[in-house]
């Protein structure tokens, strides 16, 4: 007679078969993430709205997998190999990288790949190209190599190989910071202020905001650091005509519209309609009434001309490689070319000559890159300022300093993870002495 009786399963077989299907999709998401087509983060997020079952641990490990293997690549497969297939280098990443024991992977991988992984954890990881050692591209490693040496460049790859924190800026339109980091706290949070920016609050971990009170009423924003700083460069005043000339996604225009106290007028110029849409909500979400979001269809729009020499201060945030925001993007590096690169430099002096010609005489323009190569950063300003005698440059730290701000970056503000714990950024400003 046949025994019709299920086979029980164990609590441990049911959490081991459920693991292994997580690193089986952690592999295919990371598969989809080296074609490198899209950025890594679009690339998890429709990943996640396919496989909508997965829950939040599966997927925070798929997550962190993914932009492991992405940090440390060139490292991962001179052990793995250079061939090596996603699921080699996800299981290489685990296996060197989180320090995974054999003991974690029993039942999850079959006995060749243990047999494989047990190999791989006698490998020599040692040695290697400068390049490899850093985890960075050769072309983008020679290119480092004029501003540091080997040393200094180990060390700031070190730096953009950790996972950035979680940085909210308070919108003092609402409330202060002391208030924020108060309910942050009753919350359950672990908030504490940010080192440089009076407006900063660091979280530890990576904690759900979407739903919090503070962030759906416009109190908070999550703003790195270093962004924050580039506003208090702009030093927006109460009535002033602000104009920020490359938008985005607006976090710069909400901090300057706060510190404005909603009073005078900020332009806010994008070339996506998209973009702009979604300012508009943040904005009203955030009680700002003086931002105008303003669809232009590059640099020489026609529409620009009526406030040509009008504005008191310019913000120029750059479209940039953003190199120095690979803690977050760590597939840019890897998705990024130096012909990409120089097409961006001819962009940028582009954008800053056009935008220079808003400015009002004793008016400031200020530009900002989230990049460390000298040609988007030093290269364009010093460009621009040999054609532009009625422009000089101020010192980026007398400004700071004067608003309780003390990065210590001298007259260009050059910011960094490894010395500032915040992205990489650069910046300079420039004051119009005569028209």
């Amino acid at each position: 007679m046949k025994d019709t009786r299920k086979t029980r399963r164990t609590p441990q077989s049911t959490d081991a078969g459920r693991q292994a299907l997580t690193l089986a999709h952690a592999a295919q998401a990371l598969g989809e993430a080296l074609e490198f087509k899209y950025p890594a983060d679009a690339v998890l997020s429709k990943f996640f709205r396919e496989h909508h079952a997965l829950g939040r641990r599966d997927r925070a490990l798929i997550a962190e997998s993914v932009y492991g293997v992405l940090r440390r690549l060139r490292w991962l497969r001179r052990l793995a190999g250079d061939g090596a297939a996603p699921r080699q280098l996800l299981l290489a990443w685990l296996s060197r990288g989180e320090g995974w024991t054999m003991r974690q992977f029993d039942g999850l991988v079959p006995n060749e790949e243990r047999r494989w992984i047990e190999a791989l954890k006698a490998v020599d990881s040692s040695g290697g190209s400068l390049a490899e050692r850093a985890d960075l591209p050769d072309w983008l490693c020679e290119r480092l190599l004029g501003t540091y040496d080997e040393q200094g460049l180990l060390q700031l790859a070190q730096s953009l190989n950790r996972p950035a924190p979680l940085d909210l800026r308070v919108n003092i339109l609402k409330l202060g910071r002391d208030a924020a980091l108060a309910r942050l706290r009753e919350s359950g949070l672990d908030a504490a202020p940010c080192p440089l920016s009076p407006h900063g609050i660091r979280l530890t971990g990576k904690p759900a905001l979407q739903k919090h009170a503070l962030f759906l009423d416009g109190s908070v924003e999550v703003q790195d650091e270093g962004s924050q700083i580039i506003g208090f460069l702009t030093q927006p005043k109460m009535g002033e005509l602000i104009i920020d000339f490359c938008a985005g996604a607006g976090g710069k225009t909400l901090q300057l519209g706060a510190m404005m106290r909603s009073k005078g007028r900020l332009y806010a110029f994008d070339i996506a309609e998209r973009r702009l849409a979604r300012l508009r909500l943040r904005a009203a979400r955030a009680g700002l009434s003086n931002v105008h979001p303003m669809l232009i269809a590059h640099e020489r729009d026609a529409r620009l001309k009526r406030l040509t020499g009008k504005a008191d201060q310019v913000l120029v945030d750059a479209p940039c490689s953003g190199l120095g925001t690979l803690r977050r993007n760590p597939d840019l590096k890897w998705r990024q070319t130096p012909e990409a690169v120089n097409e961006m430099v001819a962009r940028q002096r582009a954008i800053l000559e056009a935008a220079a010609k808003l400015v009002r005489p004793g008016g400031r323009l200020v530009y900002a890159t989230c990049s460390f190569l000298d040609e988007e950063n030093d290269g364009v300003v010093d460009a621009f300022l040999a054609t532009h005698p009625e422009f000089v440059a101020l010192i980026a730290e007398d400004i700071l300093t004067r608003q309780g701000i003390a990065p210590g970056t001298g007259e260009r503000l050059r910011l960094s993870p490894l010395a500032h714990e915040t992205d990489g950024f650069f910046a300079a400003v420039l004051m119009r002495v005569q028209l």
